[in-house]
């Protein structure tokens, strides 16, 4: 038993030093592909993915063979494999890569050489990415009060005795599964198009659409995405509102409490754990905006900031993407990402912290 014991530890051991070698060999060849032409090392380019899936893989089987107690633990962790192994490769290994790439010259095929903090210290002095840091902040804060006051009022809505009520939950939901391209472009008709010719039907004299000017687009985006995303945050809010005990609701009508105090002192602080969920989700919908934002406005239109003419409504993901594919500049824009990912997970930490202390009080 002692003799198969090790004979197990001694190909464990073998698998983890195989795969962790064949792991780094493969992650290597990522950090070193683009220096080097295609021709010059194609064929092992060429498999390099291979190397890290069959790396990753003998590391799991050196823990598969690996004698211990708690080989039923490993055993489940096993199987997560082929979950952890794509997000391994689709979302770790790309971050990491493009960490590394926002420190050099990268355009999107080669690494000639390493520039620091170039590529930081340069766009930070742009007028068009300050004005898109303030947008996307202008926009969010807007959007998250907006979208959660809808989304709640449509969900005390459709939570009272009505006729066809999950009728109405449904017509409400819709719109979110319409993708934003496409909604961006519809809702592009209606301002341009259809709310003017209503105007021009009603008498009023040179009517304009809401995308004409920085203000009005920025409102224009804000309905467009509240009429997108509301339902869906209603149904978050429509599950906790069920949740709620109707004897609570009911002892607080025989204590005499009319609906503005049931609603202040009942209800809000009892599904605290759903704003908490719903301001999360619009905060991080709302940051990371770009489908509506490039086909409704596609950052237009135009306005002067900081001495130049600038797109007024461009966020910072469309600014990110035009600086990358539009202008072909994707070290710089690697590096627009890193910090706006940056930027992102502190306003979400935040915001978290702050609504779980607060229902923590509640």
């Amino acid at each position: 038993m002692s003799e198969n014991k090790k004979l197990k530890k001694s190909v464990s051991i073998a698998c983890w030093t195989a795969g962790a070698a064949i792991t780094a060999f493969a992650l290597v060849l990522c950090f070193i592909a683009m220096p080097y032409k295609p021709r010059d090392i194609s064929g092992i380019l060429s498999v390099r993915g291979l190397f890290l899936v069959a790396g990753l893989l003998l590391v799991a089987f050196g823990f598969y063979f690996y004698p211990t107690i708690k080989h039923r633990g490993i055993i489940n962790v096993l199987f997560l494999l082929p979950i952890l192994i794509p997000f391994t490769l689709t979302i770790l290994v790309p971050f990491v890569l493009g960490v590394f790439y926002s420190f050099t010259d990268w355009d999107g095929s080669y690494v000639t050489k390493f520039v620091g903090f170039a590529n930081y210290t340069s766009f930070f002095k742009a007028p068009d990415y300050i004005n898109s840091i303030v947008m996307t902040f202008t926009f969010s804060i807007i959007n998250i009060v907006v979208v959660n006051v809808v989304a709640f009022a449509l969900s005390l809505l459709v939570t009272q005795k009505l006729k066809g009520k999950d009728i109405y939950r449904a017509a409400y939901f819709v719109p979110n599964l319409i993708g934003g391209i496409v909604l961006g472009y519809v809702w592009q008709f209606v301002f341009n198009y259809f709310f003017v010719s209503i105007a021009n039907n009603v008498g009023m004299e040179n009517p304009q659409s809401l995308l004409v000017s920085t203000n009005g687009a920025i409102a224009a985006m804000i309905i467009v995405s509240t009429w997108q995303y509301a339902g869906y945050i209603m149904m978050i809010y429509v599950t906790a509102l069920q949740g709620i005990p109707t004897s609570v609701i009911e002892a607080s009508v025989i204590d005499g409490a009319d609906g503005w105090r049931r609603m202040i002192s009942i209800i809000v602080p009892m599904i605290s754990h759903a704003f908490t969920i719903c301001i999360f989700l619009t905060l991080v919908n709302s940051f990371k905006q770009f489908d509506l934002n490039l086909s409704l406005t596609n950052g237009g239109p135009s306005k002067m900031f900081m001495g130049r003419a600038i797109n007024g409504t461009e966020l910072q993901a469309l600014n990110i993407y035009k600086t990358a594919i539009t202008r072909n500049k994707w070290a710089l824009g690697q590096a627009k990402s890193v910090v706006f990912f940056i930027i992102l997970a502190i306003v979400s930490m935040l915001q978290v912290s702050f609504s779980k202390r607060h229902e923590e009080e509640a």
